[in-house]
């Protein structure tokens, strides 16, 4: 009988075996494998794949990891697919040529840009050198120096950015060598002065990555296209339509003098420096995602982007007297590069930072490259 009940509990035994080996313990539990990638993935921003195309080009130079940038922003139906960028449609050749110094004497029928062709120095600098004011006159008979150092001729469609990033320098410190002012508009034949090869030669890696590193001041002083030499911008267009990256496009001849507030809410962070060494070239604004954004002022559309990762979708307006407000952390665009906007009119729906899921306005005032304080110009809120 014990014997008939010993082989009775055996396939019992070898049942509870089976079905244990098939419970993992913690130990062995199996990881699974992780989920795929969302759809809302955030891609890289079009500045940093700039960035990673044309750092190796210069060996000194070391790539920085750059943060993913905000996902593409959403377009209305009724305004067109903005195109790249003119320093991504016209890239440019570096092909500077090194000018010795050296001594010219005027002869009859010389002008100006008519030496500047001869020797390659630009007649700008030579003016410069030989405080020549404008009109630029000379006379027959008259010695000019002629500045040496290394020249880049911009043709037509060229933008500072794009010469800036062929030399692997920034484009502010070129725009300083040639006192570049306002409206800040290049034009074909024009030499530009670059830094000395020494100068270059001495730069840090970080020195040469900031040439591929984009702020508002290269937006405002070298994102326009150059202009042939009786060309002249375009004037704006009243509805979003496609302005081509190449044309320039002409800003309001008079500021209207007054600003709006382009949001209603509470500031969330106001302008100038703070202690931990940070600082804000303008206010930021809650408001609620996808809230209407108003133009601050009459002006035309001069830029509409993100390639300053730090704002998003950026818009620039222009609005005359060198005035220029920014509008940044923007969801979508309502409008486009060259088009005419009044006051108040939606530009764009509002979004948050892409380093903060708050919702809000980045909004910048500048007097040319200068920021100033948005407050200062906008009225009391009651």
């Amino acid at each position: 009988m014990a014997l008939l009940n010993h082989r009775s509990t055996i396939p019992a035994l070898i049942v509870l075996l089976l079905t244990s080996a098939c419970i993992p313990t913690p130990e062995r539990a199996e990881t699974r494998p992780p989920a795929p990638p969302s759809r809302n993935t955030k891609r890289p921003s079009l500045r940093s794949e700039a960035v990673r195309a044309a750092i190796p080009a210069f060996s000194s130079v070391q790539q920085d990891t750059v943060a993913p940038g905000p996902p593409p922003p959403a377009v209305s139906e009724d305004v067109p697919v903005p195109p790249p960028p003119a320093w991504q449609v016209r890239t440019v050749t570096a092909s500077a040529i090194e000018v010795e110094p050296s001594t010219y004497v005027v002869k009859n029928g010389d002008t100006l840009r008519r030496i500047s062709d001869m020797t390659g120095a630009g007649s700008e600098a030579i003016a410069r050198v030989n405080n020549i004011p404008t009109p630029f006159t000379i006379k027959v008979g008259q010695k000019i120096k002629i500045p040496g150092g290394l020249y880049h001729r911009v043709g037509k469609g060229e933008t500072g950015i794009a010469i800036s990033r062929a030399y692997g320098v920034e484009w502010m410190r070129i725009a300083q060598l040639n006192e570049i002012v306002e409206p800040y508009v290049l034009r074909e034949g024009q030499r530009l002065l670059l830094p000395s090869q020494k100068e270059v030669a001495g730069m840090t890696p970080d020195q040469r990555a900031a040439a591929f590193r984009l702020d508002i001041e290269d937006l405002i002083t070298g994102s326009e296209p150059a202009l042939a030499t009786r060309e002249r911008p375009k004037p704006p267009v009243d509805r979003p339509k496609v302005v081509p990256p190449t044309e320039a496009v002409a800003e309001p001849s008079r500021f209207a003098g007054r600003f709006d507030w382009p949001v209603r809410g509470a500031i969330l962070r106001g302008f100038g420096g703070f202690s931990s060494g940070q600082r804000n070239d303008g206010i930021n604004i809650a408001v609620e995602r996808g809230s209407p954004i108003g133009a601050a002022a009459d002006g035309v559309v001069a830029y509409v982007g993100q390639d300053i990762p730090a704002y998003g979708t950026l818009i620039l307006l222009r609005h005359g007297d060198g005035w220029i407000s920014a509008y940044g952390y923007a969801d979508s665009i309502t409008v486009s590069r060259g088009q005419k906007v009044v006051r108040g009119q939606t530009i764009a729906k509002s979004g948050a930072s892409p380093y903060s899921a708050e919702p809000q306005l980045h909004f910048e005032i500048r007097n040319g490259r200068k920021p100033v304080n948005p407050l200062t110009f906008l009225p009391a809120r009651s």
